[in-house]
């Protein structure tokens, strides 16, 4: 099986988490479709290769192959989340194998003026996709730890950490990882000393972290209102992943949408 032939089926599996996703009155966040998608059809070791960006592979190849479904007018993708068309859930119908799938998609190929839409599941109703509740890759104990201080985490985070609302933002963002020590944290992982704490760009509605890291292998989440009751992982899942990613040394900037969950890195 080529890398290829695996996009392939994980970008049918987007169209078909979408379509079942379709009964519901949202649209499904990007980061929680891909995530489900790479569950449900795994990186191989190749594909879970970091890049310079300290994305896997196999997501950004999939990431990619979305633009095709989007030029097809089968999904849209917007702030407020992904979007399936009529189209879209008629392909589902029309080419509904992924070499079908991959094919039409290769060669433009119209979808038969005759394809009904898919019928609404009558005692199965869909589901938001599952990765949303992947276990989060941390040490459990800093986690127990930092929930049975969760009072005193917040009130120090308070202090330390900007206190800026903007509208839907929170009060705090803080970039718990294992390079806390290497930004003058007691302990890795702790979220509550003000070096991890980011700040909201009020301009453009996000927030910012710069780190100078040596060169290495790093792992970290976002840490909401100072407390790992609300945390996001790699994708922007809820209680997720851990970020990972290879490092070549030097500044580095985060930057964590709280429109979608999710923390992306600029070498600068």
């Amino acid at each position: 099986m080529t890398i290829r032939d695996n996009t392939n089926r994980r970008l049918k599996e987007v169209l078909d988490i979408m379509a079942a996703g379709s009964w519901l009155d949202e649209k499904p966040n990007g980061g929680e479709v891909l995530a489900e998608a790479a569950k449900r059809v795994p990186f191989t070791k190749e594909e879970s290769e970091l890049l310079s960006g300290g994305i896997p592979r196999g997501h950004k190849n999939l990431t990619k192959a979305t633009a095709d479904l989007v030029k097809a007018g089968w999904i849209t993708k917007g702030r407020a989340g992904w979007e399936i068309t009529d189209n879209g859930l008629r392909a589902t119908v029309a080419f509904n194998t992924v070499d079908t799938l991959a094919d039409a998609l290769s060669n433009g190929t119209l979808i038969p003026a005759e394809t009904p839409l898919p019928e609404k599941p009558a005692d199965n109703p869909a589901k938001k996709p599952a990765a949303k509740k992947a276990p989060a890759k941390k040490p459990a104990a800093k986690k127990t730890a930092a929930k049975a201080s969760t009072a005193k985490a917040a009130a120090k985070a308070g202090a330390e950490a900007p206190a800026v609302v903007l509208g839907e933002q929170p009060a705090t963002v803080a970039l718990a990882g294992d390079f806390g020590t290497l930004l003058g944290a007691l302990e890795d992982w702790d979220h509550s000393h003000g070096n991890v704490q980011m700040q909201l760009d009020s301009t453009l509605g996000t927030w910012k972290l710069t780190a100078d890291l040596p060169a290495g292998q790093y792992s970290y989440k976002a840490v909401v209102n100072g407390s790992w009751d609300e945390n996001y992982g790699a994708f922007g899942i809820a209680d997720g992943a851990n970020h990972e990613f290879s490092h070549d040394g030097g500044p580095v900037t985060f930057h964590y949408n709280h429109a979608t969950k999710d923390v992306l890195r600029a070498d600068i």
